[in-house]
C-alpha cells in the first residue's frame, strides 16, 4: 500500500466519465505535466477512481481516456489473480518509469479499445516515480507481474500510446472473448 493515501484523501467525490474509445484523437495526444495540487486535477484524480471502480475488470484509467490530455492515471490491481506485488488503489500524477528490466510477453485489453486484446512486451520489474494528486509528496513504486505490467500500460496512455501501438503486427491482436 502506499501509505498515508487513499482516494478519500482527495476530499471531494469522483462521478462517473465516459471513457473514449480509439481512435479519438485524444487517446493519440501526449499529456501535458499537471500541478498535482490544482483543485480541477484533484477532482479528476477523483473521477478517474470513480469511473475505474464502476467499471467492471477495469484495473486502471488515465486521463487521456477521459478525453483530458494529462499526466495522471488510477489504479488498483487488487483483485486480479495475475498481481504478485500490489501498492492497492492509487493515483499518478507525472508518472516517470526509473527502471524496468526483464521483458516479457503479455495478454493486454483495454476500455478503449473493448473488441480486442493483444500480446505485448513489458518489463516484468519496474520502478516508477510519480506524485500523489493533492499533495506534494512525490512516491517510488518497485513492483513486478501484473502490476508493473498495467503501470506501463496506463504510463502509455499519459503519452499518447495504446497497447495497438506495441503489439509486433496484426498476427497479436485477437478478437476480445465474452465469457458467459
Amino acid at each position: 500500500m502506499i501509505t498515508g493515501w487513499s482516494p478519500s484523501a482527495l476530499g471531494v467525490e469522483g462521478s462517473f466519465l465516459e471513457v473514449l474509445r480509439a481512435p479519438h484523437p485524444v487517446l493519440a495526444t501526449e499529456g501535458a505535466t499537471v500541478d498535482p495540487l490544482d483543485p480541477s486535477m484533484i477532482q479528476l484524480a477523483a473521477d478517474l477512481v470513480a469511473t475505474m471502480r464502476v467499471s467492471p475488470g477495469c484495473v486502471g484509467l488515465a486521463a487521456p481516456q477521459v478525453g483530458v490530455a494529462a499526466q495522471m492515471f488510477s489504479l488498483d490491481v487488487t483483485e486480479h489473480p495475475k498481481t504478485r506485488t500490489c501498492h492497492g488503489i492509487f493515483v499518478l500524477c507525472n508518472a516517470v518509469v526509473v527502471e524496468a528490466s526483464r521483458q516479457e510477453k503479455g495478454r493486454e485489453g483495454c476500455m478503449s479499445v473493448p473488441d480486442f486484446t493483444g500480446d505485448v512486451k513489458r518489463a516484468t520489474r519496474l520502478t516508477v516515480t510519480g506524485i500523489l494528486p493533492g499533495t506534494t509528496d512525490q512516491v517510488i513504486i518497485t513492483t513486478d507481474a501484473f502490476e508493473a505490467r498495467a503501470l506501463q500500460h496506463e504510463i502509455d496512455h499519459c503519452n499518447g500510446k495504446l497497447f495497438l501501438d506495441r503489439v509486433a503486427g496484426a498476427h497479436a491482436i485477437y478478437p476480445r472473448k465474452v465469457y458467459k
